[in-house]
C-alpha cells in the first residue's frame, strides 16, 4: 500500500521523523510538508492517490471540527491515517480526532521516539540531525542548510519538491558530496537571498506579497519603490529579483547618497586604466556588472542633481562609455529605485528631474508602515528570537513589543530585540518603556512627506495620536484635551504603563 508522509515545518526534528519514517516504509512513499494551519484544507482536498497516510509532527489544532470531517470523509473513502507525536492528544481531540486514527503519542519523549516506536526501527543514527543549536559535524549543518534551503523554496517559490529531496537524501543515507546540482544550486541561492523575506500573515502583507509576485512576472518594467526608512525597501527589491526570470543573474544594490557626483559616473559605467588619476586598471561599472540581473539604487531622492542627466543617459538607450572609453556598451538591467522623500515635490523645488523622474516611475510600489500591520509584529519578533536563542516569545513579551508604534518601522523593532539580546532583558515591557523614553524627541513635529502617511484612516489617526501623546509628554489628559477627545479615545490608541502615565 502507497504511502504520504505529511511532516511539518520549521524545527529539523520534523524533517528527520519524516526521513525514519521513508526508510522504515522502504523508500517507496511520497513525502509533503504541511503547517498545522493548513492540515485540515490538505485532507479536505486529498484526493486519496495514496491510501496511507501518515502525519509526523504536524499538531492538530488547526481547526479540529473541520480536521474531524476531513478524516471522516477520508476514512469513508478507505484511507488510513496514522498520527504520531510527541504532544498528547487534548481532552477534546481524544473524543472527537483519536478514534478516526491510528496514533503513536509519546509526550515524555521526542518526535523521533515516537517514530521510531511506531515503526519498531532504531533511531539513534539519525537522532543527531534532530539537534539544534548544538555544535555538529560537518555532514549535519551541510544536511540543516539544505533543509533551510527548501523551505526558503517552499515559502518564496512554492516549490515542495526540495524539501522532500533533502528528506529523502537523509533517509538513503546520501552525503552533501552527492549532491545533485540542483540541491547545491538552491544552497547556494539561499546563501545569497535567505535572509532576506517579507514575514507576516496581514492581509496587508499579503497584498504586498502578491503585487511583487505580479510585477516580477515583467522581467523588465522599471520600478519605483515608495516607504519609510526600516521598512525593508531593499527586501522588496530583491524578493522582485528573485521571483523574476532574471533570479539567476546578479543582484547589485547602490546607496545613492553613499558616493560624491564627481565619483557617480564611475560607480555607474566603470572606467578604463588611465581615465583619471589613481585608475591604474580598467573597472567594470554596476550597471555592467549587473547586465542580465537586477540594479538597485537606494536613495534616489539624494541624488545629487548633477549627476541625474548620467542616469537619464543610460535609461534612454540602455548604452554608455565607460570613463575614458570610446566603444559603446550596451547592457540589459531591470532598474529597481527606491526613496522615502517625496519625488513631485522634489521635482517641483527644482532638486530632481521631471525627464528622470518620469522614466523611474513605471511602475510604483508602497511599502507599508509596520503600524499600518501590527499583528505581524508577532511574526517578525518571534521569528527573529527563535533563530537567535531557539525559544519562542512569551505572549507577555509580543504583547509589550505590540504597545509602541516603531517610527524606524522593523528595523527599529529587530534592534530592540538585539538590544534585549545584549542586555539579557526579558522584560519587554520595561524595555519598550525604556527604549520609547530614548527616542521620545524623534517623533516630535508634522509629518511633511506624504510617503509617511498611511493610507488607511484607521492607521493614520494612530499615528497623529501617539505624536501628541508624545508632545505632551505621554500624558493621557493633556493629550485628550489638545485632540478634543475622551480619556478613553486616547487610550484606544496608545498603551501606557501605569507607571508612566502622569495623568
Amino acid at each position: 500500500m502507497k504511502t504520504l508522509i505529511l511532516t511539518g515545518w520549521g524545527w529539523k526534528e520534523y524533517p528527520v521523523a519524516a526521513a525514519v519514517a521513508l526508510k522504515a516504509l522502504g523508500g517507496g512513499a511520497e513525502v509533503l510538508g504541511v503547517s498545522m494551519r493548513r492540515l485540515p484544507e490538505f485532507l479536505e482536498s486529498y484526493d486519496g492517490a495514496q491510501k496511507s497516510v501518515v502525519i509526523a509532527g504536524v499538531g492538530l489544532t488547526g481547526d479540529e471540527p473541520r480536521l474531524a470531517d476531513a478524516l471522516k470523509s477520508l476514512k469513508g473513502r478507505g484511507v488510513e491515517i496514522s498520527w504520531i507525536s510527541s504532544v498528547d492528544f487534548t481532552p477534546s481531540q481524544r473524543e472527537t480526532l483519536a478514534p478516526l486514527m491510528k496514533s503513536m503519542v509519546r509526550p515524555e519523549g521526542t518526535l523521533l521516539d515516537a517514530v521510531g516506536l511506531f515503526y519498531g526501527v532504531d533511531v539513534s543514527k539519525y537522532a543527531p540531525y534532530a539537534e539544534e543549536g548544538r555544535k555538529t559535524t560537518a555532514e549535519v549543518r551541510a544536511w540543516h542548510e539544505l533543509v533551510d534551503a527548501a523551505m526558503y523554496a517552499h515559502r518564496n517559490y512554492q516549490d515542495e519538491k526540495s524539501y522532500q529531496r533533502a528528506i529523502r537524501y537523509l533517509a538513503e543515507g546520501v552525503g552533501h558530496d552527492a549532491w545533485d546540482q540542483e540541491s547545491r544550486s538552491l544552497v547556494a541561492h539561499y546563501r545569497r537571498y535567505g535572509g532576506r523575506e517579507l514575514v507576516g500573515k496581514s492581509t496587508t502583507m499579503s497584498t504586498l506579497r502578491d503585487r511583487i509576485a505580479r510585477i516580477a512576472s515583467f522581467p523588465d518594467a522599471r520600478v519605483l519603490i515608495l516607504g519609510e526608512s526600516g521598512t525593508g525597501k531593499e527586501t522588496v527589491a530583491l524578493q522582485i529579483h528573485t521571483k523574476s526570470e532574471r533570479r539567476n543573474e546578479a543582484f547589485y544594490a547602490f546607496n545613492c547618497a553613499s558616493v560624491t557626483p564627481n565619483l557617480l559616473e564611475s560607480r555607474f559605467f566603470g572606467h578604463e586604466s588611465g581615465a583619471f588619476t589613481g585608475a591604474d586598471k580598467r573597472k567594470l561599472g554596476l550597471f555592467e556588472l549587473a547586465n542580465g540581473g537586477t540594479l538597485f539604487l537606494d536613495e534616489i531622492g539624494e541624488m545629487p542633481l548633477e549627476a541625474q542627466g548620467l542616469l537619464l543617459r543610460v535609461l534612454e538607450g540602455g548604452r554608455f562609455l565607460r570613463m575614458g572609453g570610446n566603444e559603446e556598451i550596451s547592457v540589459d538591467v531591470r532598474l529597481i529605485t527606491a526613496t522615502n522623500r517625496n519625488l513631485p515635490q522634489r521635482v517641483r523645488e527644482g532638486k530632481f528631474r521631471e525627464d528622470l523622474f518620469q522614466r523611474l516611475n513605471v511602475v510604483q510600489l508602497r511599502i507599508p508602515s509596520l503600524r499600518e500591520h501590527k499583528e505581524d509584529i508577532r511574526d517578525i519578533a518571534d521569528g527573529w528570537w527563535l533563530h537567535h536563542h531557539r525559544a519562542h516569545l512569551s505572549e507577555e513579551q509580543i504583547s509589550a513589543l505590540w504597545e509602541y508604534d516603531y517610527p524606524g518601522n522593523v528595523r527599529e523593532l529587530l534592534n530592540l530585540l538585539e538590544r534585549a539580546t545584549v542586555l539579557g532583558e526579558t522584560d519587554f515591557a520595561a524595555l519598550v518603556a525604556e527604549h520609547r523614553e530614548m527616542n521620545a524627541g524623534l517623533t516630535d513635529g508634522a509629518v511633511s512627506d506624504p510617503v509617511s502617511v498611511p493610507d488607511e484612516l484607521e492607521a493614520a489617526i494612530r499615528l497623529h495620536v501617539m505624536r501628541v501623546f508624545d508632545k505632551y509628554g505621554q500624558n493621557v489628559s493633556k493629550t485628550a484635551s489638545a485632540l478634543k477627545v475622551a480619556r478613553n479615545t486616547v487610550k484606544k490608541y496608545v498603551v501606557c504603563k501605569a507607571k508612566r502615565q502622569k495623568a
